[in-house]
């Protein structure tokens, strides 16, 4: 029998427990959770385990362990809907367990066990929506706010783990919003709806997936998901989920709500472990079992006797858009998608080697893992124009560029031709340039500078290169 016998993933927004009426939107999505309840109390599980996007851990992870939690909370944002008085019944042999496992894979986990240590608003959403009458013991575990993928699922993959050690059975909720733009101003709840047509048809695209039982296909499109519609915390969550559930796509889903909640994308989603296959993995996104300090990710089984190496800290991973090569030595695929780089905003690579040249696609400012933009957007999520930074911006735009070239074996010394692409000429030039020279006057590229009405995000300026493939 799997450790996991159901899983979940719901929205924290505490609207769903202390406002409900005020929204026809959160009055339907606080009768899905009504129905997650019911699911969960046919099941025979032993205790249910969150991951919160809102327990946010700065260092490690933190597990709580105090037996009976007990306080009265109110939420930081949302204080007028009034207060959240809670007592909860943790796992505290789980906890133990959860710590131990996580360390052993090379995660940096402490058990957290005092009175007053404050529980998030998502989880006490979620404890009090699915788990009102502490049938099961509870265990959760902290969202780190610098983790991403490989060190998520390490995660996930303790938790079970723990559940194994311990020989108990449990129901996984992912405490997590889809979309995660808010409205900045006030609405009428009555009106609440998604804020952004784009997010709401991203939110679609990955419930059918999950009505459809494929966990790991949308722990697979978590990056993607994140550059077109701001997904909460990376989705974190689903990342942990996949991985504490199995890593595969046997499921049986379904979509019991889905609501807009100030503008994010709730909802609440069930999956029933099945011995039918969904799909077959569709993507292939990194694997690790072991991680180890730094966010760097300790050689994993490649499934064929060898290894895979470990990527450099801080390094992000390959976006899971087909089969790109990752690095340009030895390889027969032309195309390069480069770890260090921000991920592409569509189906392209970050360069594609053609003989001895290197051709880029277009690179902007964007910082990888966070997509945020250095000196500032240029217009709003409305639309509205923002004042902006184009020095800062166009140092970041050479950053990316140099990590693409080096991934690629090349360098900076190696551009021969740059063309340049800016939104405000007459505004921009001067300090671009003055930016540009700082790197390339000595190098000598050839270049064009072109005015542009817009780019596809919302940045100032562009580059498309061409470098020798490899150094002289």
């Amino acid at each position: 029998m799997s450790a996991v016998v159901r899983g979940f993933i719901t929205s924290g927004m505490p609207h769903t427990l202390l406002a409900p009426e005020r929204s026809p939107a959160w009055t339907s999505l606080r009768a899905a959770y009504d129905r997650a309840r019911e699911e969960i109390a046919r099941t025979e599980a032993d205790v249910i385990l969150y991951y919160s996007t809102q327990w946010v851990s700065v260092i490690g992870h933190q597990i709580q362990a105090d037996p009976e939690p007990e306080w009265v909370h109110v939420d930081q944002e949302w204080h007028e809907l009034g207060s959240m008085k809670y007592r909860f019944r943790t796992d505290v042999e789980f906890a133990a367990a959860y710590e131990k496992a996580a360390t052993a894979r090379g995660l940096h986990a402490r058990q957290v066990a005092f009175r007053g240590f404050p529980v998030d608003t998502g989880t006490i959403v979620a404890q009090q929506l699915l788990n009102p009458d502490n049938r099961l013991p509870f265990g959760v575990v902290s969202c780190n706010m610098y983790a991403d993928r490989a060190e998520t699922l390490v995660l996930g993959k303790a938790a079970h783990d723990a559940l194994q050690a311990t020989g108990k059975r449990a129901v996984a909720v992912a405490v997590t919003s889809l979309s995660n733009r808010f409205f900045t101003h006030e609405i009428d709840p009555v009106e609440d709806r998604i804020s952004s047509l784009k997010d709401d048809e991203w939110n679609r695209k990955l419930l059918e997936i999950l009505g459809k039982g494929r966990l790991e296909d949308v722990a697979q499109l978590a990056r993607e998901f994140t550059i077109q519609a701001n997904g909460d915390s990376k989705l974190k969550a689903i990342w942990w989920l996949a991985a504490l559930m199995g890593q595969h796509n046997n499921y049986d889903g379904q979509v019991l709500g889905y609501e807009p909640v100030w503008g994010t994308g709730a909802c609440v989603v069930s999956l029933t472990p099945s011995q039918r296959a969904a799909a077959v993995q569709e993507f292939d996104e990194e694997d690790a079992d072991t991680f180890h300090g730094e966010r760097s990710v300790l050689a994993t089984d490649d499934g064929s006797g060898g290894k895979v190496a470990a990527r450099p800290a801080g390094k992000a991973p390959a976006s899971p858009r087909g089969p790109v090569a990752t690095s340009a030595s030895g390889s027969t695929d032309p195309r390069i998608m480069a770890a260090s780089a921000p991920s592409p905003v569509g189906a392209y690579p970050h360069a594609r080697r053609v003989g001895d040249l290197l051709y880029l696609s277009g690179v902007g400012p964007r910082q990888t893992g966070t997509d945020e933009i250095p000196g500032g957007p240029v217009r709003s999520q409305d639309g509205e124009p923002l004042d902006y930074d184009v020095a800062a911006q166009t140092r970041a735009v050479i950053e990316n560029v140099r990590f693409i070239l080096e991934e690629a074996g090349s360098s900076l010394e190696n551009i021969l031709d740059i063309t340049v692409f800016l939104i405000d000429m007459d505004r921009d030039f001067e300090a671009y340039n003055r930016v540009y020279n700082e790197t390339f006057a000595a190098i000598g590229p050839t270049r064009t500078t072109l005015a542009i009405k817009a780019l596809p995000t919302p940045i100032a300026v562009e580059f498309k290169v061409i470098a020798a493939a490899e150094k002289a």
